[in-house]
C-alpha cells in the first residue's frame, strides 16, 4: 500500500520507528532553514543538468529525506527512478521547521532554487514545486523572484494535491484537540501526546493552510464568512502583492481526489466519534453539514458541557478531494477524527466509537485551483478546466490519500515533464 509522500504527523509519541531504509543521494546541501538531497540522473554527475526540485509540505519538525523518498519512491509508482531513468535529476528541498510559516519557508525554496541554478551544467529550464503545503512555498517562491526581478530559470510550476484555495480539518476535531490539552495537556508522561494534535493545529503553517480555524476547545458558534485565522489572511495578502501566482512558468498540478463530482460517501450530519467513557461520557464529533449544526459536544467528567456550532458551512467532508492522511505508524492508522478517537482513548482508556476516520483534507476544487470551497454546488460539481488558474492538471480516478503517489498521476506528470 502506497504512502502519503507528506506525513504530516512526523515523530509521532508511541509511534513505531520507520522501516523505510535510508536512501543514498548525491549531493547535499546545506540550506539556511532547510536541506536539499539530490539524485542525479547518471552516476557520473556531479552536477545536475535537467533539476526537478520538490518541496516537503506540512508537518511538525524537520524534513526527513528518507520518508520523502519512501512516499515518492516505494509506493505504487516508483516517481524518482521513472524521472532520472528520463534524465532528470531530482532534488529533494526538506524545512528545519515544516510548521513554520509558509513565508520563511518560501525564503528557503528561493535558496534552494539559486543554488540549483549556480550548480546547474548548461540551460535547460527547471521544475519547481512541491506537495501538499511545498506547493504553496515554492508558488510563493517564484512569485516573489519575478516581482522583485530575479530570474528563477524555471519553466514549469508543479503542485501535488497543495490547497491552493485552503484545506478542511473539521472544526469538532480542530475543537476537541484543542479541549484536550486544555484539561489534560499537563498531564504527566502523557500530557505532551495528548497536546501534539491541538500544537499541529496552531502552528503557522496551520494557521495558513486551513481555510477554518479555531484556536481554542471553548463554546462557540462559527457561521462560514468567518473563522479564517488572520494569518491564513496575511498570507493571502502577500500572495497577492506578489502577484498570486509566477507569471514565467507553464502551472500544472494533481489532486488525489476525483473531478467527476463523486464524494467519499460520508454522510452529512452524522456521528463521527462518539465518547462514553468515564471522563469523556457525551462527548460526540458529527460530520460537517449545512445550515445550523452542533459540529462537537464536549464533555469533561464534573464539567460544564461545550457546544461548538456552525452555520451555513458546505457538507464538505464528503466532498472529491484527497482524504486527510493516516498515521501509518500507530495502531488502527487514525486519521482525523481517528486521531481524536485516539486521543479519547487515551483519556478514558476504553475506545470510542469511531464511525469515520478519514474525511476531505484538500478538496479537489482546492488542489486544481478551480472554486470555492465554501460552495457546496462547486464541491461536488465536474471541474470545468477553464476556470482553473492552473494551465493543465490531472485529477485521480478515486478519491485517495492526500500526496499518495499513483502510477495515474505520476505517469501524468512524466509525460507533462517530457514536453519541456
Amino acid at each position: 500500500m502506497s504512502k502519503p509522500v507528506t506525513s504530516i504527523w512526523g515523530a509521532l509519541p508511541g509511534a513505531q520507528p520507520a522501516s523505510a531504509e535510508e536512501p543514498t543521494w548525491d549531493a547535499t546541501w546545506p540550506l539556511r532553514g532547510g536541506t536539499a538531497w539530490v539524485f542525479y540522473s547518471e552516476p557520473s554527475q556531479t552536477h545536475v543538468k535537467r533539476p526537478v526540485i520538490l518541496a516537503d509540505g506540512f508537518s511538525m519538525g524537520a524534513s526527513k529525506p528518507e520518508e520523502l523518498y519512501e512516499g515518492l519512491e516505494n509506493g505504487q509508482f516508483p516517481f524518482i527512478t521513472k524521472l532520472r531513468d528520463n534524465g532528470f535529476d531530482v532534488v529533494l528541498l526538506g524545512f528545519d521547521e515544516r510548521s513554520a510559516s509558509i513565508l520563511d519557508n518560501a525564503d528557503v525554496a528561493i535558496e534552494c532554487i539559486r543554488r540549483t541554478i549556480a550548480d546547474r551544467e548548461g540551460d535547460a529550464k527547471l521544475t519547481v514545486g512541491g506537495f501538499s503545503m511545498g506547493g504553496l512555498v515554492t508558488r510563493y517562491a517564484l512569485a516573489k523572484m519575478e516581482r522583485h526581478r530575479e530570474q528563477h530559470e524555471t519553466g514549469t510550476y508543479l503542485s501535488y494535491d497543495t490547497p491552493h484555495r485552503g484545506a478542511w480539518l473539521p472544526i469538532g476535531v480542530q475543537s476537541f484537540a484543542h479541549f484536550v490539552k486544555e484539561h489534560w495537556g499537563s498531564t504527566p508522561i502523557i500530557g505532551d501526546a495528548l497536546s501534539l494534535y491541538s500544537n499541529l493545529v496552531n502552528s503557522p503553517a496551520a494557521r495558513q493552510l486551513l481555510r477554518w480555524h479555531v484556536e481554542t476547545g471553548a463554546e462557540t458558534t462559527l457561521d462560514v464568512a468567518d473563522g479564517q485565522d488572520q494569518a491564513r489572511t496575511d498570507f493571502l495578502d502577500a500572495l497577492d502583492r506578489m502577484g498570486e501566482w509566477p507569471q514565467i512558468p507553464r502551472l500544472l498540478g494533481v489532486a488525489n481526489g476525483t473531478g467527476t463530482g463523486a464524494g467519499n460517501n460520508i454522510p452529512a450530519g452524522q456521528p463521527a466519534m462518539t465518547s462514553s467513557g468515564p471522563q469523556l461520557n457525551g462527548t460526540q464529533l458529527n460530520t460537517q453539514t449545512s445550515g445550523k449544526q452542533t459540529v462537537a459536544q464536549l464533555q469533561k467528567k464534573g464539567g460544564t458541557s461545550v457546544t461548538v456550532s456552525t452555520t451555513n458551512f458546505p457538507k464538505i467532508d464528503g466532498a472529491p478531494g484527497g482524504l486527510f492522511p493516516e498515521a501509518p505508524a500507530l495502531e488502527g492508522r487514525p486519521a482525523n477524527f481517528g486521531m481524536a478517537a485516539m486521543l479519547a482513548k487515551i483519556i478514558d482508556k476504553q475506545e470510542p466509537d469511531l464511525t469515520y476516520n478519514a474525511s476531505t483534507f484538500v478538496p479537489t476544487i482546492s488542489a486544481v485551483a478551480v472554486g470555492d470551497i465554501a460552495n457546496n454546488d462547486m464541491l461536488y460539481g465536474k471541474i470545468n478546466s477553464e476556470y482553473s488558474d492552473l494551465h493543465d492538471f490531472k485529477c485521480a480516478s478515486d478519491n485517495e490519500g492526500h500526496t499518495v503517489m499513483t502510477e495515474e498521476l505520476g505517469q501524468w506528470i512524466l509525460d507533462k515533464l517530457k514536453e519541456e
